[in-house]
């Protein structure tokens, strides 16, 4: 379908109301256009010239018809919502077009995989796209942010939230992720907790984790990964074994958060540096 009337219509307005022509244009936006969106993708959904559909995107979103996710950058208001100035784009639809090319992982993941019972504010986004701050707060949503290059996106799967697809780490490339930075798992013993229901879990597979590990290059998961399996006794003796045989010969920290030296562990060339008990595993 193809719009002929570019100009707006200012006419028969009033505050609840939206006159004939423009609710035709809204409509067409809540049928096809996947949100967050920008003027040139209404300008391309509605068939108009960019600068038209600017300026109505900017009209709609001041009469409380669309919302704003950012300059330039607006979401579609359901018409049924009660409070329309209020109105929030779901967060991971936000991410994926904000931070694009990214995944949705660390502890969100792991509550969309139901690996963890915590509930966190933030929602953790890796993204393929260089970033000055890990921290950004879109419509009143805090986000954790961090970069990863984009040839190791990888170990994803394509989730619908609405209209909109988003990646989400899988169950595990997102133990691999949160081994490989435990700051995007709540900390170390957060991970632990995350290692035992990933383990007691459908998703088990311990040759996807070996080969996710090592793909991404940093073999420290593998010591993380073997310390914790051995060390609470999760039976993976093979998966251990292999852990061992892989591992680097560098020292590394359990935690890299913490400013604690603890002890040298040298079958794991790990440094201990944050207790973990076996009631935290639970």
């Amino acid at each position: 379908m193809r719009w002929t009337l570019l100009q707006i219509d200012y006419t028969m307005i009033a505050p609840s109301g939206l006159a004939r022509t423009n609710r035709r244009l809204l409509d067409a936006l809540h049928a096809r256009v996947a949100t967050p969106f920008s003027a040139r993708d209404a300008a391309t959904v509605l068939s108009i010239p960019v600068p038209s559909a600017r300026r109505l995107l900017r009209y709609l979103a001041s009469r409380g018809w669309l919302a704003r996710v950012r300059r330039g950058l607006y979401t579609t208001v359901p018409l049924g919502a009660a409070s329309p100035s209020e109105w929030r784009e779901d967060p991971w639809l936000v991410a994926a077009r904000m931070f694009e090319p990214c995944y949705i992982g660390g502890w969100s993941a792991c509550e969309h995989w139901d690996l963890t019972e915590q509930i966190f504010r933030d929602v953790v986004v890796v993204t393929g796209t260089p970033i000055r701050s890990t921290r950004a707060s879109i419509q009143g949503t805090p986000f954790r942010l961090k970069f990863l290059a984009r040839g190791k996106h990888f170990g994803t799967r394509t989730v619908w939230r609405g209209q909109g697809k988003v990646l989400v780490s899988d169950p595990s490339r997102t133990v691999v992720d949160i081994l490989d930075d435990p700051s995007l798992g709540g900390g170390i013993r957060h991970v632990a907790q995350i290692l035992r229901a990933y383990f007691q879990s459908a998703a088990r597979d311990e040759s996807l984790l070996v080969q996710y590990a090592v793909r991404l290059g940093n073999r420290s998961v593998l010591k993380r990964l073997g310390y914790l399996l051995e060390k609470e006794g999760i039976e993976a003796a093979e998966l251990i074994e292999r852990c061992h045989a892989l591992r680097s010969s560098g020292l590394t920290a359990l935690d890299p958060t913490s400013k604690t030296k603890g002890r040298i562990l040298r079958r794991w060339n790990l440094r201990v540096n944050v207790a973990i008990q076996s009631a935290e595993l639970g």
